[in-house]
């Protein structure tokens, strides 16, 4: 067995070689992946293991689900360093000044495929989300999207609660639950905004924003929590981050 591979989850270990078929170009875009049957044959697991890793190959950005052909390759997403951090959101220049948060809601729902990729979860289990809005003089900076698994929030049941949390969800995670979040990757995508989003964000359902997705992994390389934030009209995103002294 590959070094690097020892540790993972059975499915991680063959999302990780199908990943590897994908980066040496052995699959291109368009081909199909291994499908369930295909990999549960090939890899001798069972049908739960095999089916999370179409999941896997998703939410990493290497895969798109077609409907009526199965998964496929994709190229992946240029993805931000995962130490970089998106500091401050700005419109125009230094005018960030004043921000604030609004709670809009809490609650469950069904996972959607995305959510359930994002969370390692089957599409249509029950999920716990927060939503927030950010505002600033120059108005709504971004609506913003949180999710974790029905068990996460059972631990933390603050987390379905409208008042302000005690800490940031990966903290509130890692206290309750012992799953620290050592792994954090942000995807940038212009989207359309959803309409449950757009009377928040202040424009017409399927305006194009600026979109920040965000997956945070634990110790043991399990998903805890995946976020999505819908960027205001003319907003813009700036890093900042310290050079290291030579």
């Amino acid at each position: 067995m590959d070094p690097d591979l020892q540790g993972l989850a059975p499915y991680q270990r063959i999302a990780a070689r199908i990943i590897a078929r994908i980066e040496s170009g052995e699959l291109r875009p368009g081909d199909k992946v291994p499908s369930v049957n295909d990999i549960m044959k090939s890899e001798k697991v069972s049908r739960a293991t095999a089916a999370r890793v179409p999941g896997v190959l998703r939410s990493r950005g290497y895969a798109d689900a077609v409907p009526g052909v199965g998964t496929t390759v994709r190229s992946p997403k240029a993805l931000t360093a995962g130490a970089d951090r998106f500091q401050r959101v700005r419109q125009g220049g230094d005018i960030g000044t004043g921000e604030r948060v609004e709670m809009l809601g809490a609650g469950t729902e069904h996972a959607s495929q995305e959510v359930a990729d994002a969370l390692g979860l089957n599409e249509g289990d029950e999920v716990a989300w927060r939503r927030r809005r950010y505002i600033d003089t120059g108005g709504v900076v971004a609506v913003s999207t949180t999710w974790v698994s029905r068990a996460v929030a059972d631990a933390a049941p603050e987390f379905l609660q409208e008042g302000p949390l005690p800490k940031m969800t990966f903290g509130l995670i890692a206290e309750r639950t012992g799953r620290r979040a050592v792994k954090r990757r942000d995807t940038v995508e212009i989207r359309p905004v959803p309409e449950d989003v757009a009377q928040h964000l202040e424009v017409e359902a399927g305006t194009d924003s600026l979109v920040m997705i965000n997956n945070y992994w634990d110790q043991h390389g399990e998903p805890t929590e995946f976020a999505i934030d819908y960027h205001g009209r003319e907003r813009g995103l700036s890093i900042e981050r310290d050079f290291p002294e030579s």
